[in-house]
Order: structure tokens, then C-alpha cells, then sequence
């Protein structure tokens, strides 16, 4: 009896043993499941698509942080899309989650990048920092979080015309709502410089809007993107110093032609001050720009708050469904 102890404490201890194996190798191969679901996710923020025409890859890969945090390193991003001709390449990527949160991600990328499209455009961009923060869920990206500060870019078309911007602070917020998504962007102290044009003056500027049914957009789950698609409009608002802000809201629509209709509320202050600023950038206009001014007074009530209906019919715009300003391209 006394020889049959140990050798029961020892099968004991090699089930023991075998036990905290098991779980060892079974929480690796959870880290590394969810590793790879990382980089599918960033990636997919990244590059929204859902398609076999996208692609997105990492070079030099690098898992890290085992076993407490996930971590995903790569050297470069590359992504291509071959269903509409664009490709990109981005910096260095860096994103972890926390185990017990790998819904959670938080990532930031690296300037330079540059973006080409099968059109002839090319958008090359930098900046000092961007940081981005994800929530999933099981049908993909619940909601994004984007801050970039000192972005800077220039876009040149295939003509060789030239647009250089920048902006010292940009937020771009996005999150599925029952179906829909919702979009708030912000940018702060932007310029806009475009070849051969007259200079636009410093703006800030910020949107809010709901797109109706598109919180497959977020991950590009949804394919057909604004096309057929409606919402709202909350507000958009710039504003170039000293008071004038002008603001728009109401609702919109894009049929599958992608041309926009809607019926908005368009709020200037401080009209005077506007008019002037646009006289200075676009002088060549500047008599248009005087006899537009004096009707929207007159319509305000000789007052320099205007409020007036802005309405869009399949991209044809007009003041009031009566005065026309012009048409707005499809998407």
C-alpha cells in the first residue's frame, strides 16, 4: 500500500502536468487567432473592402506582446484595389488590443503615402501623427475613431493640375446606428492652395451627418457605398474667422446615376464680410458675386444674417427651387 502512493501522486501530477499544457497550447493558439484577426480588422480600416479586388498586405509582419497584450507591427502597408484602379502605400503600422478586450483596438500609421488611381491622380500625403482607436462586434466594425494632427498633402491630376492642403487637426468619427452610420469630421485651421488660382482663405470646418442603412460602409461591407443611398445632413459648418460661419443642414439623397438631391437650410453670417472674401479669391466673378450678395440680402430682409432654402434636383442647384446657382457633378 505505501508503494502505491507516490506512484498515484505521480499520475496526478503528470495529468496536472498534461492539463496546464493543454491550456497553455490552447490560449497560444487563441492569441495567435486573434493576432490574425487584428491584422484583418486594421486592415480592413485601412482599406475598406469586401471583395477579392482588394487587397491589403503588411510587410515584415511582426506579432508581439505575447500573452497579455496582441500586438501587430509591419514596415509598410500596401494596399490595391483592382476593381477601380487604386492603389496606396502607407508607413509603418503599429496596433495592439488588450486580451481581455480584443475587441478594442487601438492603431496608428506612419506618413509618407502616396495613392494612385487608373484616372492619372496622385495623392501624396504626411503628417506629424495619426492615431486611430476601433470597437468591433460579429458583423464587423461597430465604430472608428480617427485623429490626425499637422496632415499635409498634394494631389496632382492627369492634366498636371495641382492642389496642395493641409489642416492642423483633423477628426473623422464613424459608428453603425441600428442599420445606419453615423459620420461627424472636423478640421481645424485647413488651406487650400490650387495651381493658378487665387489664394482660399484659413477655414474650419465640421460636419454631422446619417447615412440611412450604410453601416456597412464603416468596413466596406456594403458595396454599392452612396449610390441609391439617403439621409440627413445635421449641419455643416465653415468658418473662416471674424464671424463668418456659414452653415447647412437637411436632407439628401443620391440616386444610382450618384446624383445628389436634396432640399436644404443654408445659414450665412455675416454676409457682407463672405461676399468680400469671395471677391478677393475669385475676382474674375466678382460683379456675379455682388449681384448674388444683393439678392440673398433682399431676401433676408436687407439684414447680413441670410437664411434661405437651398434646394437640389438631381444635381441642378437653385435658391428657393427658382434661382438657379449651377450644377453639382455626380459622384
Amino acid at each position: 500500500m505505501a508503494a502505491s502512493s507516490p506512484s498515484r501522486s505521480g499520475r496526478k501530477f503528470w495529468w496536472l502536468g498534461c492539463i496546464i499544457l493543454l491550456v497553455i497550447a490552447l490560449y497560444t493558439t487563441g492569441w495567435f487567432y486573434a493576432a490574425s484577426q487584428l491584422k484583418t480588422t486594421v486592415l480592413k480600416a485601412i482599406a475598406p473592402g469586401n471583395t477579392a479586388g482588394v487587397s491589403a498586405e503588411c510587410a515584415d509582419i511582426d506579432f508581439r506582446g505575447y500573452p497579455f497584450r496582441i500586438g501587430l507591427f509591419c514596415s509598410k502597408v500596401d494596399v490595391d484595389d483592382n476593381v477601380n484602379g487604386v492603389s496606396a502605400s502607407f508607413g509603418e503600422l503599429r496596433s495592439a488590443a488588450q486580451v481581455y478586450a480584443p475587441g478594442h483596438i487601438v492603431w496608428e500609421l506612419d506618413s509618407p503615402a502616396e495613392i494612385r488611381t487608373a484616372h492619372g491622380l496622385t495623392l501624396n500625403a504626411e503628417w506629424a501623427n495619426l492615431q486611430s482607436s476601433l470597437i468591433t462586434k460579429l458583423k464587423g466594425i461597430d465604430r472608428s475613431s480617427t485623429v490626425i494632427d499637422g496632415l499635409k498633402g498634394t494631389a496632382v491630376s492627369q492634366t498636371g493640375q495641382t492642389i496642395n492642403f493641409d489642416a492642423a487637426h483633423t477628426e473623422i468619427h464613424l459608428r453603425q446606428n441600428n442599420g445606419d452610420l453615423d459620420g461627424a469630421i472636423s478640421l481645424t485651421d485647413s488651406n487650400t492652395a490650387i495651381k493658378d488660382w487665387p489664394a482660399f482663405p484659413k477655414l474650419s470646418a465640421s460636419a454631422d451627418v446619417t447615412v440611412a442603412g450604410k453601416a456597412g460602409m464603416i468596413d466596406g461591407s456594403d458595396q454599392k457605398g452612396l449610390y441609391g443611398a439617403s439621409g440627413e445632413l445635421r449641419k455643416v459648418v465653415a468658418d473662416i474667422g471674424h464671424g463668418k460661419v456659414m452653415t447647412l443642414s437637411g436632407p439628401f439623397s443620391f440616386d444610382e446615376e450618384g446624383y445628389l438631391s436634396g432640399k436644404f437650410k443654408l445659414e450665412i453670417e455675416q454676409l457682407g464680410p463672405w461676399r468680400d472674401s469671395v471677391k478677393q479669391t475669385f475676382p474674375e466673378i466678382a460683379k456675379t458675386v455682388d449681384t448674388a450678395a444683393k439678392l440673398l440680402k433682399a431676401l433676408a430682409g436687407g439684414g447680413d444674417k441670410v437664411s434661405v432654402d437651398l434646394v437640389v434636383a438631381r444635381g441642378n442647384a437653385t435658391v428657393g427651387g427658382f434661382i438657379p446657382l449651377g450644377s453639382i457633378p455626380p459622384i
